[in-house]
């Protein structure tokens, strides 16, 4: 018996291994090949939506791509780290370290030190999320393919040939536009914002973890303020994004909406709100009602039991003694099972009840 939760334990890691390895190459895939076609969407002769001047490559914004990443993929790391390191010291300052939860790996010898299995946990999930954002992002512009406020800079559409008389005349097809192939790709996917979901998926997921976590005397005023700053800096990518017409708002309150989603879904139902498993106390607890001696139970001539022999007997006569008894056992061993199952009693235990 205690190979099975080893056994068990070693499936269900592989499992998560091989469900972290699809998530990244898909997120590759998304990003950095042409695997999945963007949608080729039109527009109107001289949009206004679409004729904000071009602010530039990404790395020219306020908030480029490499501090955004960076700090969406460092900070939590250190927080989360830190903030364990702080909760095991705690706890071995207050009460013995065997008392302390642990994770069996192979039979009743190994263990993880809680400190690095909760560590891991909670890195793992986060990273996960971090790369299902990136697909939730990817998968709606590519699907939606929704132009850039700066995409008729790029596009640089030659109206006279395509005959632009009107203003509501509509345009379709990627021959009318005249500039840079790979520019033009990218002014085709803004919805949702990426940076936006990234920024306020890690902020989301930084701010439960303190809320849930963090348990200390003082803190009142330093959570708050602690959280809202991180919700603040997500906030402030997203107005940056509009602000230097690289997002419609649209686009941003989408980017917003994906990132909490996926962290508060990863957080409740998957990390149960940063709380640990069953300490070893309750286990011992439960094993020792488990082992608390059987109480004979008086039989009792229930009125299921009646009416089953009597519409036995209108059936088919019995014969000899024999068969009576051995209908009676099977009932008796039937309630012995059932009260078993609800009692949650062992299977010694079951014996001895039957006996």
């Amino acid at each position: 018996m205690p190979l099975l939760p080893a056994a068990l334990t070693s499936s269900m890691l592989y499992f998560q291994m091989v469900i972290m390895a699809g998530t990244v190459m898909l997120a590759y895939y998304f990003e950095y090949t042409d695997t999945f076609t963007v949608n080729v969407q039109g527009f109107f002769c001289h949009d206004s939506a679409y004729r904000k001047p071009y602010p530039g490559p990404e790395d020219s914004s306020a908030v480029p791509p490499v501090l955004l990443y960076s700090l969406a993929a460092g900070v939590p790391v250190l927080v989360i780290i830190v903030g364990e390191t702080a909760v095991f010291c705690l706890q071995l300052a207050t009460r013995d370290f065997e008392n302390q939860e642990k994770t069996i790996l192979t039979g009743d010898c190994c263990y993880i030190n809680p400190l690095v299995r909760r560590t891991v946990r909670f890195l793992g999930i986060y990273t996960f999320g971090l790369f299902a954002t990136d697909i939730f992002v990817n998968a709606g512009q590519v699907v939606t393919g929704n132009l850039a406020p700066h995409f008729l800079a790029l596009c640089k559409p030659n109206y006279t040939a395509l005959g632009c008389q009107q203003y509501t005349q509509f345009i379709s097809g990627e021959e009318a536009c005249t500039g840079n192939p790979d520019l033009i790709m990218r002014a085709r996917k803004t919805f949702p914002s990426k940076e936006a979901a990234l920024s306020v998926y890690a902020a989301m997921y930084l701010t439960m973890y303190i809320t849930n976590t963090i348990k200390a005397k003082g803190t009142r005023l330093a959570k708050p303020v602690l959280c809202l700053g991180l919700m603040c800096l997500a906030f402030l990518t997203g107005l940056n994004r509009v602000a230097e017409y690289r997002n419609h708002w649209s686009d941003v309150i989408a980017g917003f909406l994906v990132g909490i989603s996926i962290a508060v879904f990863l957080v409740v139902c998957v990390v149960n709100n940063f709380k640990g498993r069953q300490p070893e106390n309750d286990h011992i607890h439960t094993d020792n009602l488990a082992q608390m001696p059987t109480i004979s139970i008086p039989r009792v001539e229930s009125p299921l039991e009646k009416v089953t022999s009597v519409q036995v007997s209108r059936i088919q006569p019995i014969e000899n003694g024999q068969e009576e008894n051995s209908q009676g056992t099977s009932f008796k061993d039937c309630l012995a099972r059932l009260f078993s199952w609800i009692m949650g009693l062992s299977h010694c235990e079951h014996l001895q009840l039957r006996q």
